[in-house]
Parts: C-alpha cells; sequence; structure tokens
C-alpha cells in the first residue's frame, strides 16, 4: 500500500519551541517516529511538506543581509527550504528506522512545478510571505521593490505572492520511477518551485507561492497512491467547527463534501485548501478503491487503519 503524507511547516516546530534549526531537528525526530510506524507495517510512503514558518525566516535574512550580500528571490528560497527540511526529514527517518533494525535511504528530490502564466491568482496576489512590517516600511518595500503589501488582521502589514494552481511536476517521471522501486521519498516541499514554460519550451522561476497539498494531491494521483494523508492539527475534520453542535465527520463521499464545502463549513485559510486537495486526489486518481485521510500525526497510522480520523472517498 502505497501513501503520500503532507506534513505542515509548522509541524516541524515545537509548539512553544525556538524555531530554530536545532528545535526543528529536534521536532523532527518525533514526527518521524509515526511515519516509521507506517514503514514498519509495510506502508510505502513518499512525504510533502509545508514551508511557510521556514521561507519566512528565510526571506527575513535576505532583508536583514541587504546591501550586504546578494538577494535571492521567492523560487531559490523555497528551493533552499526544500533542499534543507528534506535533508532533515530524510536523515531523522532513517535514524529512527535504523534504531527499529531497518536500514532504509530517504532521499529528497527538489521539485519544480509548473504553472500557469496566466493564472488568475498572478492578477490578484493573496499569499501573506515573511514577516509582519509597519506600515511604513511596507510601502518602503512597495515603493522600492516592487512589493504587493496588505493589512493583515491587525498584526501588521506583510507582502502578499500570488499562490496559482499547480499544474503539472517536472521531476515527476523521476519521482514515480523512485516510489515505483520502493524508496522513500521527500518531495513537492512548500508546494514546489513555481515555474512557467515560455514560448521556447524553457524553465523559468515566478515569484509566487503554491499549496503544498494540492501539489500532494498531484503527485499522490500521479505515482498511484493508495491514500493521500493529509496531516493537520485535528483528529477529524468537523462540521459546525467550534459551535456547540459541533460533529466529526468519519466517513464521507465527494458528493457530501462539496455540499459541505457550498455550505462554508471550512474555512478558506485552514480545512478547505485540504478538503479541496482531498476531492482532486480522489477525481484524479479516479479510482473507486483510492482514499484520503486527514486527521494529525498522532493518529496517522490508527487513521490509515480505519479506526480514527475522517476518510473521504469517491
Amino acid at each position: 500500500m502505497k501513501t503520500v503524507i503532507a506534513i505542515g511547516g509548522n509541524a516541524l516546530v515545537s509548539p512553544g519551541g525556538s524555531g530554530d534549526i536545532h528545535d526543528q531537528f529536534e521536532h523532527s525526530r518525533e514526527v518521524v517516529k509515526s511515519m516509521a510506524d507506517l514503514v514498519q507495517h509495510g506502508w510505502q510512503i513518499t512525504i510533502t511538506h509545508g514551508n511557510g514558518p521556514q521561507v519566512g525566516s528565510i526571506m527575513r535574512r535576505v532583508e536583514i543581509a541587504s546591501g550586504e550580500v546578494y538577494p535571492i528571490d521567492l523560487g531559490l528560497a523555497v528551493a533552499d527550504t526544500q533542499a534543507g527540511m528534506g535533508y532533515m526529514i530524510a536523515q531523522t527517518l532513517m535514524n529512527e528506522l535504523h534504531h527499529r533494525g531497518l536500514d532504509r535511504i530517504a532521499v529528497a528530490l527538489v521539485t519544480s512545478v509548473v504553472v500557469d502564466a496566466d493564472d488568475p491568482a498572478f492578477a490578484n496576489p493573496t499569499k501573506p510571505i515573511g514577516a509582519f512590517l509597519s506600515k511604513e516600511k511596507a510601502e518602503l518595500h512597495r515603493d522600492r521593490d516592487g512589493w504587493k503589501i496588505v493589512e493583515d488582521a491587525g498584526r501588521g502589514w506583510r507582502r502578499v505572492v500570488a499562490s496559482p494552481r499547480p499544474r503539472r511536476i517536472v521531476e515527476m517521471p523521476v519521482l514515480r520511477e523512485m516510489v515505483q522501486a520502493g524508496h522513500l521519498v521527500v518531495a513537492g516541499g512548500g508546494g514546489g518551485i513555481p515555474v512557467v514554460i515560455n514560448e521556447r519550451g524553457e524553465i523559468n522561476g515566478v515569484e509566487a507561492v503554491i499549496d503544498k497539498d494540492f501539489t500532494s494531491a498531484m503527485i499522490a494521483a500521479d505515482v498511484g497512491a493508495d491514500v493521500l494523508s493529509l496531516v493537520t492539527a485535528v483528529e477529524h475534520v468537523s462540521i459546525n467547527y467550534g459551535k456547540p453542535d459541533q460533529k466529526p465527520l468519519e466517513r464521507v463521499n465527494v458528493a457530501r463534501i462539496r455540499e459541505l464545502i457550498s455550505e462554508d463549513q471550512f474555512p478558506a485559510g485552514s480545512m478547505l485548501p485540504k478538503v479541496q486537495a482531498a476531492i482532486e486526489f480522489l477525481e484524479r486518481r479516479g479510482s473507486r478503491s483510492a482514499r484520503a485521510v486527514i486527521t494529525d500525526l498522532t493518529h496517522l497510522p490508527a487513521a490509515l487503519g480505519g479506526q480514527t480520523g475522517t476518510t473521504i472517498t469517491l
């Protein structure tokens, strides 16, 4: 059985921790235990991850170092986090498996994802990145660097960039071969490095970020995964979340999920991308036996066994 496991960038940061590299390694050692459990039970796993806190830190370092060293753009920042976080996850997973008597190699694949140059998202940037800034500093970047800026929930001003939908993964033939050969792979970090293809067929990076859940859905379908595992902070997806009549969803089909989306049951910046990614995976995969599971990391092994979590099917 094959599963793609999508974890958030915050999953590698301890609650209340410093968020530095030592903290991320420390928390990564805990995160991979559930994944090692799955490998021990015969699952073929591919891991994808977010990079929100990490890419924000990189762009902050770029800002602080301005005038001293050369800057890097957002695409290179995503590439840096893919390599660094992939190294971290692969190393801690291999060590955890080694402690259990399973010597396996896990490899990180830097992944580029093609988006449409005319995607409407480029005309309406909405994805906040980087640190909160004063209005004056944000306007300086707007005027000097061409940033799009917004006021973010009363906490300050932030840069916003486009978040286009992924269309194709450049390295997919290689990734598919690696998965089919039974390797443990970390790929699609941060949603992938967004690129466009010009009229000459050349690949070029663009200033954007891609939602990692949509990229994970594409990877899962294209490698023939049996399950897309979307890791979040709660054990179940719920309807009427936070209300007295909150109710967990245990097993639900795509038609019902679409109804709940139309009822605005899922917050746009939280659960909505996950249930939309689940739908995309199932429809792209086209198999009645395929399923998407949404749960927290602790309950993931049990959720894949059908004992908890939210399972979505066609």
